[in-house]
């Protein structure tokens, strides 16, 4: 009796624990703490590899486009490619900021940071990117970028992920300051190789306010990821 009891009991407490484990394989997310440091943008051949933007007309879609053309693309097979150069930390720094320089721009309107990129011209005037504790367009708190592994997945946060221009900051974050993924805004995606380190992170970011209202901003980094010590 003893044993017909126990033996529904072990079969239950086995079911309940893959149950939590979740499918064959799978891990669960943890997060990389460190440096996701950038390979640069590259062109040939028509096809552009390492890390770079783009951004979408209103009314366009961020697979298909159309595109925005910069003038000042060093892809001239493909001006809607604004190539990313890492900056002095290397790129991207999970649970931590990398904030804009005071000054952020200079006396034409270029952006100054270049911790996370090296400045990049965009029209005509540099642009550049920072993670900062409060917003510049939102004035809103927002958390340190946060990217997660889970097997070869990664996901996460980077809502304080803000572009500079012009005497000018659109955040460009997934989600927005507050949570929301308005417009074309995708999440945080990508892929990780856990022996060589290798990824890549994708995300869209709808600009809301200024003159690119309604634009989106699409985002490729790739590179290496170097663990904090």
């Amino acid at each position: 009796m003893i044993r017909r009891t126990l033996v529904p009991l072990a079969l239950g407490a086995t079911l309940t624990t893959l149950l939590l484990a979740g499918p064959a394989g799978a891990t669960a997310p943890h997060a990389l703490r460190g440096t996701f440091k950038l390979s640069a943008g590259s062109c040939a051949d028509g096809g552009v590899t390492g890390s770079w933007f783009r951004m979408v007309y209103p009314g366009g879609t961020v697979a298909n486009g159309k595109f925005f053309a910069n003038p000042d693309s060093q892809c001239t097979a493909n001006t809607t490619y604004t190539l990313v150069v890492p900056g002095t930390q290397g790129g991207l720094v999970t649970g931590s900021y990398q904030s804009d320089p005071s000054p952020a721009f200079n006396s034409q309107g270029g952006a100054l940071a270049d911790n996370i990129i090296e400045p990049q011209s965009f029209t005509g005037i540099d642009f550049s990117v920072a993670t900062d504790k409060v917003d510049p367009q939102t004035n809103e708190q927002v958390p340190a970028p946060s990217i997660k592994q889970s097997g070869a997945n990664l996901t996460g946060q980077v809502t304080a992920w803000s572009a500079a221009w012009n005497k000018l900051y659109f955040n460009q974050g997934s989600p927005k300051p507050g949570g929301s993924y308005p417009g074309l805004t995708q999440k945080v995606s990508g892929t990780y190789n856990s022996k060589t380190h290798a990824f890549v992170l994708t995300w869209a970011s709808a600009v809301v306010g200024g003159p690119f209202n309604g634009f989106t901003g699409v985002w490729h980094l790739a590179g290496t990821f170097v663990a904090k010590r």
